[in-house]
């Protein structure tokens, strides 16, 4: 036992904050690190001195307002351009409906994808107590929103061309899409029930009964593996190129993601399955 000098600096301007001294502490030495908000000072391997610095990220929001926002944004950008409301087109196409089946379907599909993505935010996904800054959401709002917004426009414009194979191609992929959309679900469902254990019971997800779930035999994200899934079969669906090209973005986030997540569970767990790999099966 001794006695700690804590000072606190302004993480941007190295401005001296506050000045802590003759704090009684277990300590030994590590090096800086970004601290969680459950970590204490007397857990805290620093010398006789610690110093820390303090970054002011501005206004922030918590994780649930964070993807609501997110995702109402896409529901309803995309509904308005399937109605057709007036100048989005042109005035004699206002308030008229697709004669292709194929667009009803891609509406039906899109709405049910982020209906399900808000009532897994407020029922299924366990959030920290972490935050967002405010700019980092309105970024990632404009994101989610302005391409719902550019793919709605062209699968429903009046000059929109029904997909080259017809309803073999569209069946297919609504075959394809609806079972993404269930394992993405279920592997939800999985690590809800294995974030209900609390951080000291913490261990790294296992398949169950539901075969949709055995996708952790060889990925670390079936969630995004899924989701990547969904999407490439409402490229399909709709053969659409900003579809598809929306498609190429959000799997190159998520496997930037995945393999993050895949690193800190080998990390983490000494005993992590070495056959699994980040997103893609036995490739990536």
């Amino acid at each position: 036992i001794f006695f700690l000098q804590v000072e606190v600096l302004d993480a941007k301007t190295r401005e001296q904050l506050c000045f802590l001294d003759k704090v009684c502490c277990f300590c030994s030495y590590t090096e800086g690190k970004s601290l969680r908000d459950d970590e204490i000072l007397q857990n805290l391997p620093v010398g006789t001195t610690a110093t820390m610095y303090f970054k002011d990220l501005g206004p922030q929001l918590g994780w649930t307002m964070v993807f609501l926002a997110e995702y109402i944004g896409p529901l309803l950008s995309y509904l308005l351009f399937y109605f057709r409301i007036p100048y989005f087109y042109s005035n004699r196409y206002a308030l008229s409906s697709s004669p292709h089946p194929v667009v009803t379907l891609a509406c039906v599909c899109h709405t049910f994808h982020y209906t399900k993505r808000l009532i897994e935010t407020i029922f299924v996904h366990r959030f920290s107590h972490g935050t967002m800054p405010l700019r980092t959401i309105v970024k990632n709002c404009a994101y989610y929103w302005g391409f719902s917004a550019w793919l709605a426009y062209y699968i429903n414009h009046p000059l929109y061309t029904p997909p080259s194979y017809g309803e073999l191609q569209v069946n297919y992929a609504l075959i394809l899409f609806v079972m993404c959309e269930m394992g993405n679900f279920s592997i939800h469902l999985t690590l809800n029930k294995l974030r209900g254990d609390g951080p000291k019971g913490r261990r790294f997800p296992m398949p169950n009964k539901n075969p949709f779930t055995w996708l952790f035999f060889f990925v670390s994200c079936p969630n995004y593996t899924y989701e990547v899934g969904a999407w490439v079969s409402f490229s399909i669906m709709t053969q659409c190129l900003p579809v598809a090209f929306y498609t190429l973005l959000g799997f190159i986030q998520m496997t930037i993601w995945a393999k993050g997540k895949h690193r800190a569970y080998i990390r983490e767990f000494k005993d992590y399955p070495s056959l699994r790999v980040a997103i893609i099966p036995l490739i990536l």
